[in-house]
C-alpha cells in the first residue's frame, strides 16, 4: 500500500465523520495491547513528524484564529504521546533485559547516538530539556494564555459596541457586522480554550518527569529480581532505555510547547510571523548601527573572540547602511515624482467678470487641518473617503433620498488637528482629532482609567480619551468603545446629517423622487403635481417629515395621502399631519419595533386643556402659554424622556392631533430622543401602555 493510498483513505474517513472515533480507538488499543518494536518505531517517528508539522503550521499561519483547532490538536497530540509512553514502558519492562534494541531502533538511537551511551549524560540532557520545557516555555505560555483569555473576555462588550457604532455610522453592512461579531465570539472561544489547552502541555511535562522516575526504578527491580541481572547492569540497561524513551517523548513535547507559546503570543494582525520579526526587530537602521558599533568595540578588546565580534559588527553596520540608503532613495524618488508633476496652466486673464467667478455654496462640506490630510488622501492609506461614502449610502437608504456628496478640502485657517463640517456654507460641527491616536469612548460603564488626552465624543458628547494605539486591548478590556479618527469624523458627520436631513432635501431631489414614482404610477403623479398641489408644497411636506425623523422611503403612500387631502387644504402643516396618519404603522414600528405594546407619556387633562385653549385663542400653539408653565413643561418632558431612556424603552409623548405639531417643535431641542405622536397615528393593532401623565 502506497503513502498516497493511505492518506487518501484517511481523507475519505475524515469526510465520512469516522476519523476521530478511529483515532481514539487506536489510542485506547495502544494503552491496552502490546506493540511490536517496529510499530513503536513507526509511531514515534509519526509523533515527531506531527509535532514538527504543528510547529511549522503555527509559524506560517497569518492569524491565531486561522488555526482555531489548535487546542483540540494539542489534546490529541498529548494523548498520543502519553499512549506511546505507556506502550514503550510496557516493552522496556518486558524485554529490556534483551539489550538496547529491545524497544525499537528509535529509542536505541536516542539512547546510544544522541547521548553517546552514557546514562549520566542522558540524565543531564533530559533534565535540561525538562527544565526548559516545564519551567520556561510551558509556564510562560500558561501565564500568557490566562492573561489573554481574561482580557479577551473583558474586551468583548467594548468590541461589540464598536461594531454596533460602525454599523450605525454606515461603515459596515449587516453581513460585515455579523461576520465581525462572529469573529469576536470565535476569538473569545479560542483564547478561552487555549487557557485550558496550556494545562495539557504543562501536565504532559509533569507526566514525563514522573514516567522517567517510575521507569528507572521499576526497570531496576525487574532486571534484578526477575531476570537475574546485576545491579550495575540492570541500572545501566534500563536507565539507557528509559532515557532514550524519555528523550523520544520530550522532543515532540518541547516542539508542541513552543507551538503553544508562539500562537498565544502572536499579534492578531494578518501578517506572517517571519515578516513581523524582520520588520519589527531588524527594521530599525539606528538599532542595527548602534549594535554594530558595540560589537566592533568588543571585537577590539584583547582576549575576546575578535574575528567573530568584528564580523558580526560589520554585518550589522552594513545592513544599517543599506537600509538607510534604500529609504533615502525612496524619499528622493517620491520628491522627484512630485516636482516633475505637470503644473496646471495659468488661466488667461479675462477682461470682464462672469458667473463662473461667483463661488457656489456646497450643500455639504468637510474642512480639515493640514495634519488630517492623510485621512482623506487615499494614496497615503486614508480611510475617511470610504467611510463617508458608506455613511451617505446608509443614510440614503434609510431616509429615502440621495444624500448629496461631501466636498472635502483643506483649510489652513483651522488648527492642524481640527476638522469642520459645514451645511450650506454654515459650520454645523467642529472638533479636534489626533490622527496618530485612537479615541476610547466611555459608554457609561467602565472599570478602569486610561492615560491619554481627555476629550469628548463630538457626535454625542460622551466622555472620551485619546490613547496610543498600543492601549487598544487594555481600553476594550476596561469596557471602552475604541474607534479610529476616521470613524470619529464619519460618525459625527452621520449624526449631523440625520439631524439636518430636511435642510438637504431640495426641489430637484423631490422632482427626481416623483419621476421615479411616475415610472410605476404615472397617473398618480400626474394628478398631484401640478394639478392639485404645486411642487413647493410637496417639498415642504417632505421636509416637515424629515425634520420629525420620519423617512420618506414610502413615496407612494405619501403621494396618495397628499392626493387624497389636497382638495381639503394646501397648508403644508395640515397635509403633513394627514401624511403622518397614513404612515402611522411605519412611524410606530420604527419607534417600538415589532412589539405590540407602545409605552407612552401623556399630558394631564388640565394641562392639555390649557394648551388647547392657548392654541384656539392665540392662533399659534403656545402663543398664550405663560413662560413659567412653558419652562416647567419643557423640564417635565426632558425628565420623563430621560427616565424612559434609562429604562431601555423609547420615549413617546402621545397628545391630541391639534397639539402635536406645536409640541413636536417645542420639545425638539429639549429631548432629542423624544417622539411626539398624535392619537390617530397609533395603528389599531398596537396597545398603548401609560407610563406617566405630565401635569402643571
Amino acid at each position: 500500500m502506497t503513502a498516497t493510498s493511505v492518506f487518501g483513505n484517511l481523507g475519505q474517513m475524515a469526510r465520512r465523520g469516522v476519523g476521530a472515533p478511529v483515532i481514539m480507538l487506536v489510542m485506547l488499543a495502544m494503552l491496552m495491547l502490546p506493540l511490536p518494536p517496529f510499530l513503536l518505531d513507526m509511531l514515534f517517528s509519526f509523533n515527531i513528524a506531527l509535532s514538527l508539522v504543528i510547529l511549522l503550521a503555527v509559524v506560517y499561519v497569518m492569524r491565531p484564529l486561522e488555526f482555531a483547532a489548535f487546542p483540540t490538536v494539542v489534546l490529541m497530540a498529548t494523548l498520543l504521546r502519553l499512549a506511546l509512553n505507556i506502550a514503550s514502558t510496557r516493552v522496556v519492562l518486558l524485554h529490556g533485559h534483551d539489550g538496547p534494541g529491545a524497544a525499537g531502533k528509535v529509542i536505541e538511537a536516542f539512547g546510544e547516538f544522541v547521548i553517546g551511551g552514557n546514562f549520566a549524560v542522558g540524565l543531564v540532557v533530559f533534565a535540561i530539556l525538562t527544565i526548559i520545557n516545564f519551567v520556561v516555555i510551558t509556564k510562560g505560555a500558561t501565564r500568557v494564555s490566562e492573561v489573554t483569555a481574561r482580557f479577551t473576555l473583558d474586551a468583548m462588550p467594548g468590541k461589540q459596541m464598536a461594531i454596533d457604532a460602525d454599523l450605525n455610522a454606515g461603515l459596515l453592512t449587516q453581513e460585515q457586522a455579523r461576520d465581525r461579531r462572529q469573529e469576536v465570539r470565535e476569538e473569545a472561544d479560542f483564547y478561552g480554550s487555549m487557557d485550558g489547552a496550556s494545562k495539557f502541555v504543562r501536565g504532559d511535562a509533569t507526566a514525563g518527569i514522573l514516567i522517567l522516575i517510575i521507569n528507572i526504578v521499576g526497570g531496576f527491580f525487574v532486571g534484578v529480581m526477575q531476570h537475574g541481572l546485576s545491579a550495575s547492569e540492570a541500572a545501566r540497561t534500563y536507565t539507557l532505555l528509559t532515557i532514550g524513551d524519555g528523550l523520544v517523548a520530550q522532543v515532540p513535547a518541547l516542539m508542541l510547547s513552543i507551538a503553544a507559546a508562539v500562537i498565544v503570543t502572536r499579534a492578531t494582525r494578518r501578517q506572517d510571523m517571519g515578516q513581523q520579526l524582520i520588520a519589527q526587530v531588524f527594521g530599525q537602521p539606528k538599532a542595527l548601527a548602534v549594535a554594530g558599533v558595540v560589537l566592533g568595540v568588543m571585537g577590539l578588546i584583547p582576549g575576546m573572540p575578535n574575528i567573530a565580534f568584528l564580523l558580526l559588527g560589520s554585518m550589522c553596520g552594513g545592513a544599517a547602511w543599506l537600509m538607510h540608503k534604500r529609504s533615502r532613495e525612496t524619499r528622493e524618488r517620491l520628491t522627484e515624482a512630485a516636482t516633475e508633476a505637470p503644473a496646471a496652466t495659468a488661466p488667461t486673464e479675462r477682461l470682464e467678470l462672469g458667473w463662473e467667478d461667483v463661488a457656489s455654496v456646497d450643500p455639504l462640506g468637510l474642512e480639515v487641518g493640514y495634519r488630517l490630510i492623510p485621512l482623506v488622501d487615499v494614496h497615503q492609506g486614508g480611510e475617511l473617503m470610504g467611510r463617508i461614502k458608506s455613511v451617505r449610502r446608509k443614510l440614503s437608504q434609510e431616509l429615502g433620498f440621495l444624500v448629496p456628496a461631501v466636498h472635502i478640502r483643506d483649510n489652513l485657517d483651522l488648527s492642524p488637528n481640527t476638522y469642520r463640517i459645514t451645511l450650506m456654507g454654515v459650520p454645523m460641527g467642529e472638533a479636534e482629532v489626533h490622527n496618530e491616536r485612537l479615541m476610547a469612548i466611555n459608554p457609561g460603564q467602565v472599570h478602569g482609567s486610561l492615560q491619554g488626552i481627555a476629550t469628548q465624543d463630538p457626535a454625542f458628547g460622551l466622555e472620551a480619551v485619546w490613547i496610543e494605539s498600543g492601549q487598544r486591548e487594555l481600553a476594550q478590556s476596561y469596557g471602552y468603545t475604541v474607534v479610529d479618527p476616521a470613524t470619529v469624523i464619519a460618525t459625527h458627520l452621520s449624526h449631523i446629517l440625520q439631524n439636518h436631513a430636511h435642510e438637504l432635501l431640495s426641489h430637484q431631489d423631490v422632482q427626481q423622487l416623483l419621476d421615479r414614482l411616475a415610472a410605476s404610477a404615472p397617473k398618480l403623479v400626474e394628478d398631484l403635481v401640478p394639478k392639485r398641489l404645486p411642487l413647493g408644497v410637496v417639498v415642504k411636506v417632505l421636509q416637515n417629515l424629515l425634520a420629525e425623523r420620519v423617512p420618506i422611503r414610502n413615496t407612494c403612500s405619501i403621494v396618495e395621502s397628499l392626493a387624497e387631502h389636497a382638495g381639503q387644504s394646501q397648508d403644508p402643516g395640515v397635509l403633513t399631519a394627514a401624511v403622518r396618519v397614513a404612515l402611522g404603522r411605519q412611524i410606530v414600528q420604527e419607534i417600538t419595533g415589532l412589539g405590540t405594546e407602545v409605552p407612552v407619556i401623556t399630558l394631564a387633562p388640565e394641562l392639555e386643556q390649557i394648551l388647547m385653549n392657548s392654541l384656539a385663542g392665540g392662533g399659534v400653539a403656545g402663543a398664550a402659554v405663560e413662560p413659567g408653565l412653558a419652562e416647567r413643561l419643557q423640564q417635565s418632558v426632558a425628565d420623563a424622556a430621560r427616565r424612559q431612556e434609562v429604562s431601555g424603552e423609547p420615549a413617546v409623548l402621545l397628545v391630541a392631533p391639534q397639539l402635536r405639531p406645536w409640541l413636536a417643535r417645542f420639545t425638539r431641542h429639549v429631548a432629542q430622543n423624544l417622539h411626539v405622536l398624535a392619537y390617530n397615528e397609533v395603528p389599531d393593532n398596537r396597545r398603548v401602555r401609560l407610563v406617566q401623565a405630565l401635569g402643571r
